[in-house]
């Protein structure tokens, strides 16, 4: 277990002592359990490390570990025994679910046909401080994400970091739709776990679409955190949601973008998939069949992120892209993002994967030119040669100000969320002042922090005046010569026989370049992903 799970908290106790309050919570939930089932679950190695405790009427009690499951008796269950744990523990709702007051542990029933509890599951709730660390930059750019993975791998529980870290961190208006208590906790006082986040309780589990609109509507939220997107009319509030320029921070059903595409009620999430027939001409053109799938609009979500376990993500951070290449039956290489013990966070990009076979996918094609904001960008380049580009990473400034202040000056700068790629760091006094974890880590990575006196249009056009130099330099030079001439072996693979080749990423003039050598060549070309990372794709006509 990596060292930034097994970190307390220390809180001060009113005689002067420090208690530790993930043991003291544990104690809490023990406490319910029948007298003969406490010794054994405390005297294991492993206690800390409790996921959940079932008692099964008629069967041996039952504790599961992260790597093991332990029966803790040889004696069954009994009636008695599950009816003193169902008094302690209070009245469960209509989704079968109690808690105990100011914890976040759950306790969910099992039912028999009279409606007669036979079965509890108490799981254990823990407010991991530092799960969040993986996917803490992609929260902080504003965009919305949505969080996937099987049962158990911690969604909730990085749902729960998310919002302390947006309200606390970044001091933003978080409020947290928790239709199960599960996230902040049960009874009138949310959990500390979610920091300065407002929490709005959902009386029964069909009332979540309402409550999501409510938020929104009632509340003025920056940031709405949900857990668990099941249905249609969830899916349909969170788009609302979203048009209305509120982040979401999410999880659904599902453990991957796969399953999520070919899910009818949630694929709305990532665009929608509609079936579109095509002329005989334009499916010739194509080389595919004259049905083919493709992204009905826009995602909910910009970035979808699959937990594998608890210390390692996948990330894909343009939805939009990446649903387009998996309908084109195209390779996709999202970010793996791992978890290391000393609580840094290693990056790989694994070899690219092919879309998932289920459901057909793969025959499927789409359109290079699917009208996405991805089509060919040749007239759009600048009619100038390159000039150094400046990675910036902004940090609690406003992108928008600051993405139109790029585009009016013209200025050779790009903005990236990822620190690593960053040439520095640009935030505000008062971020600054707060010394926050993605501060430290510009530091530690020895990237330079500009700091903004205001977080105005005027402050951030003399900054941007200030670091750019609109010069040409010899690296670039050389950097032009080999995308020339990796382009030009393109056109002579195109033709050659080969049907569609993808260039390297580079910038926009030099794809403004590739572009006239694909036409002067006699063939078709487009933009394809995101900045900074951006190419340019070769087809034949």
């Amino acid at each position: 277990m990596p060292e930034w799970r097994r970190g307390s908290i220390k809180l001060g106790g009113g005689s002067g002592q420090v208690l530790d309050r993930t043991e003291t919570e544990l104690e809490v939930l023990i406490d319910l359990l029948p007298a003969r089932v406490k010794e054994p679950l405390k005297e294991h190695p492993d206690f800390d490390e409790l996921l959940e405790v079932v008692l099964d009427l008629g069967r041996v009690p039952e504790a599961r570990f992260l790597d093991q499951n332990m029966l803790l008796d040889s004696g069954e269950v009994l009636r008695e025994e599950l009816d003193k744990t169902i008094e302690r523990v209070g009245q469960f709702g209509g989704d079968n679910r109690a808690g105990i007051e100011r914890t976040l542990h759950r306790i969910s029933a099992i039912r028999n046909r009279a409606g007669i509890i036979i079965g509890l599951t108490l799981r254990v709730g823990r407010a991991v401080y530092g799960a969040v660390r993986a996917v803490e930059d992609l929260v902080l750019t504003g965009k919305s994400v949505l969080l996937l993975g099987k049962p158990g791998v911690g969604k909730t529980t990085m749902l729960r970091e998310v919002a302390r870290v947006l309200a606390d961190g970044a001091d933003k208006r978080v409020v947290v739709v928790d239709t199960s208590n599960e996230i902040a906790g049960d009874g009138d006082i949310p959990h500390s776990g979610i920091g300065r986040s407002r929490r709005m309780q959902v009386p029964s589990p069909a009332r979540q679409h309402d409550v999501m609109i409510e938020a929104v509507e009632n509340h003025m939220p920056e940031v709405i955190i949900i857990d668990e997107i099941g249905t249609e009319l969830e899916a349909n509030a969170a788009r609302t949601i979203a048009e209305r320029g509120v982040q979401l921070v999410a999880t659904a059903h599902g453990n991957t973008l796969d399953n999520l595409i070919m899910n009818p009620t949630l694929a709305d999430l990532v665009g929608g998939i509609q079936s579109v027939t095509l002329g005989d001409i334009e499916a010739r053109r194509r080389r595919t069949q004259k049905t083919v799938l493709e992204r009905r609009g826009p995602p909910t979500f910009d970035i979808l992120v699959e937990i594998q376990n608890w210390n390692s993500v996948v990330v894909h951070s343009d939805v939009s892209e990446t649903v387009d290449r998996m309908l084109r039956g195209l390779p996709i290489s999202p970010e793996r993002r791992v978890l290391e013990a000393d609580g840094s966070v290693s990056r790989s990009r694994p070899q690219t994967r092919r879309p998932s076979t289920n459901g057909g996918m793969s025959q499927y094609a789409s359109h290079p030119y699917s009208g996405d904001g991805h089509g060919s960008d040749a007239r759009e380049e600048p009619e100038q040669p390159p000039a150094p580009v400046t990675h910036i990473m902004p940090y609690g400034v406003n992108k928008g100000k600051l993405q139109q202040v790029v585009k009016v000056t013209s200025a050779s700068v790009e903005l990236v969320d990822d620190i690593n790629s960053a040439d520095l760091l640009l935030t505000t006094k008062n971020y600054y002042r707060r010394k926050t974890q993605a501060l430290q880590l510009a530091e530690q990575r020895g990237k330079p922090v500009y700091v903004l006196r205001r977080n105005t249009t005027p402050q951030i056009e003399q900054f941007i005046q200030a670091i750019t130099r609109k010069t040409n330099s010899p690296r670039r030079t050389k950097m032009l010569d080999i995308a020339t001439r990796e382009a030009e072996d393109a056109a002579a693979r195109i033709q050659g026989g080969e049907h569609e080749v993808e260039l390297n990423p580079q910038g926009a003039y030099i794809r403004h370049v590739q572009h006239e050598i694909a036409e002067k060549n006699g063939l078709v070309s487009s933009s394809s992903g995101g900045e900074p990372a951006r190419y340019v794709v070769f087809y034949a006509r």
